[in-house]
């Protein structure tokens, strides 16, 4: 588990540190102000690489440089092992070696890592199978130091170069679900489940049958059904659905190859999994935004036998995400940040939990800084209907400071039932400007 997370003259922030709750961690903020980035260095301090240096097909996931390279750069960190045990380190920034120093030797053990990227990748560092191993004293990494899933490569497979030569190391969503479907075993079994759980609620998904996409292609490929659908391909699905495939697919694919690889070096089974997600409410219907993080937890439990502690640590932009937590939120093992620009520079908040009740209020909320959950220009209508009513039309736009020009544009912008309307009529009838 991460504990602790500091940057010093790394990222947006000249400063900034995160205090990590051991179950749910969720990061707010406008876009730009380093949301990714953090997931990333935290993906950094919990593996050691950095993801587009195991897979330069990555779009994200690139390596952190200092802000101003004539001034230290720093990253510090704590986590718990999985042995239970807390550990800090601190690596510097060298400008000559063009990378990040510190304690030599590989990384301690924080349980089974899983990155989900904004993009639709994956990165994925097992304790099992990319933990290297130690001759004497001697570091010896005789294995890879960690899977990174381009989007494509999530569903076609990822081939790794291992002693000189080029190794299929994941089969990839496609060949593996059917594979599994023919075989009918715990890994079907699991998939079948895992879907199941994330999908939404009155929207149930059912594996169908494998399908062809024309009599030319030899490829199998999974198929779904829904109440609304026969079997459709799921290279066919929609953006959502496939993401959420590609999930589904990535957990049970990291979970059954560390309990495989566990087995056969005679390792204990991870007690920890750590799951970073960015964007988690990324191509999502917001029916599936309010569902998504609860079902994840559910479904870590259950993949897990509820053995193995999870921590999610998620970038979201949804209103409707942080609603959904409202039921599950327990300041004792969650917490939500907030980053923000103010005075001039970027700063990170630890926020008090307070419950905003529906999406509207967490869109007028501090965390999305709304003035009105409206259009741009039912927002200006109602400012200068309100500074009207004051009396202050000088604070009304030039176009919009006489009476019936303002009725004109809120009848435009705003639905028939919208709650101002019977504020504005009241006044206007009051005052004898009825319209």
């Amino acid at each position: 588990m991460l504990e602790h997370l500091e940057l010093e003259n790394v990222g947006p922030a000249p400063e900034m540190a995160l205090d990590l709750q051991r179950r749910l961690n969720l990061i707010t903020g406008d876009n730009g102000l380093g949301k990714s980035f953090l997931l990333d260095v935290a993906w950094w301090a919990l593996t050691r690489k950095w993801p587009r240096d195991l897979n330069p097909r990555l779009t994200s996931g690139y390596p952190a440089r200092p802000t101003d390279i004539a001034r230290p750069a720093k990253l510090r960190f704590a986590l718990t092992t999985d042995a239970g045990n807390s550990r800090s380190f601190e690596s510097t920034y060298s400008a000559r070696d063009q990378g990040w120093t510190g304690q030599p030797g590989r990384p301690w053990s924080p349980g089974l890592v899983i990155h989900a990227h904004a993009d639709g990748g994956f990165s994925v560092w097992d304790p099992a199978r990319n933990y290297w191993k130690r001759r004497g004293n001697i570091d010896v990494q005789d294995r890879l130091p960690g899977y990174v899933f381009s989007p494509q490569e999530v569903w076609t497979g990822l081939t790794a170069e291992i002693e000189g030569r080029a190794t299929r190391v994941c089969n990839g969503l496609l060949d593996d679900w059917s594979s599994w479907i023919r075989e009918r075993g715990d890994s079907a079994r699991r998939m079948s489940e895992v879907v199941g759980a994330l999908a939404v609620r009155g929207e149930p998904w059912e594996v169908g049958p494998l399908l062809r996409l024309s009599v030319d292609d030899a490829q199998d490929i999974p198929s779904i059904r829904t109440d609304y659908s026969g079997a459709v391909p799921i290279v066919h699905a929609s953006s959502a659905v496939r993401r959420i495939a590609g999930l589904a697919y990535m957990l049970v694919w990291a979970w059954s190859e560390h309990e495989r690889a566990a087995e056969q070096l005679g390792l204990r089974i991870a007690g920890q999994v750590v799951l970073l997600f960015d964007e988690i409410d990324a191509h999502l219907h917001p029916r599936w935004q309010r569902t998504i993080v609860p079902a994840i937890l559910g479904v870590m439990d259950r993949l897990t036998d509820s053995d193995a502690s999870v921590q999610l640590i998620a970038a979201t932009h949804s209103p409707l995400v942080l609603a959904s937590v409202e039921p599950h939120f327990d300041e004792e093992r969650d917490r939500l940040f907030h980053l923000d620009f103010r005075d001039g520079r970027v700063r990170l908040d630890v926020m008090p939990w307070a419950p905003q009740g529906d999406a509207l209020n967490w869109l007028v909320s501090d965390f999305f800084g709304l003035r009105q959950a409206r259009s741009v220009e039912a927002e200006r209508a109602i400012d200068a209907a309100q500074a009207y009513m004051r009396g202050d039309t000088l604070q009304c736009p030039e176009d919009l400071r006489e009476p019936e020009r303002i009725h004109e544009e809120l009848q435009r912008v705003l639905a028939g039932h919208d709650p101002f309307w019977p504020r504005w009529v009241v006044w206007t009838e009051r005052e004898g400007g009825g319209q």
